[in-house]
Order: structure tokens, then C-alpha cells, then sequence
């Protein structure tokens, strides 16, 4: 395996639909989400703003199956080619780049997020 390098303990993910080759999302892997990703088979990421690893998915079922691992010239960035299940946006769309730079909504929404986070204590 390539050695890869870590910026701070992380390393930007770039996740794309294997079929299509849209951009869904980017995000950050440490080492170990990286190793999880690798072992199951399933997207694992480092939330920073949660300090702590998560699997996309987990709370909503919108999981992303990895079916390949690629590694940028540099080795400081990954792309994983994934099978989306759902949504890989938390705002309810398919991708996260669903505006333009203006502001322009450019694909609809998939599933209402209020629904599908809703507080589960209640």
C-alpha cells in the first residue's frame, strides 16, 4: 500500500458515483477511516467539526458502497467511487453540489431531512 500523506492527521476525500462520475461530496479520512473504509467495504470519514469518525449512512441509511480506492499523484488526496444508496447530502440532495456559485438550486431534493434526522428521543 502507498504511503499517504496526512495534512494534521487528515486527508480530503473527493466521493464520486461510480456510474454516473458526479462529484457527491468531499470530505476528511484519518488513518483510521481510511483502515474502516478498506475493511468493510462502506465510506468511513473523519468529522472535524464532530472530532470524531463516522460511516456515511449511519443515522440516515443514504450509505456509499466503495468499489474502488484511488490515490492522487501527490498521495495527499483520495477519491472513493462509490454505490450511493439515497442521498449523499445531509441538506436532503443527491450531491452536495447541487447550487451554482450564485446561489441557483440546480437538482431537486431526494428525501426531507427533518424527517430522516429527526430527534429520536422524541
Amino acid at each position: 500500500m502507498l504511503k499517504l500523506n496526512f495534512a494534521d492527521n487528515l486527508i480530503p476525500v473527493v466521493v464520486q458515483d461510480v456510474s454516473t462520475r458526479d462529484v457527491l461530496m468531499v470530505a476528511y479520512a484519518n488513518d483510521e477511516a481510511v483502515r474502516l473504509t478498506k475493511e468493510t467495504g462502506f465510506a468511513h470519514f473523519y468529522s472535524r467539526s464532530r472530532r470524531k469518525m463516522w460511516k456515511k449512512g449511519e443515522e440516515s441509511g443514504h450509505v456509499q458502497k466503495v468499489m474502488r480506492i484511488l490515490v492522487d499523484c501527490d498521495e495527499d488526496c483520495l477519491l472513493y467511487e462509490v454505490e450511493q444508496k439515497g442521498a449523499a447530502c445531509h441538506t436532503g440532495y443527491r450531491s452536495c453540489f447541487y447550487r451554482t456559485l450564485d446561489g441557483e438550486t440546480i437538482s431537486d431534493k431526494v428525501f426531507d431531512p427533518s424527517k430522516v434526522y429527526a430527534n429520536k428521543d422524541q
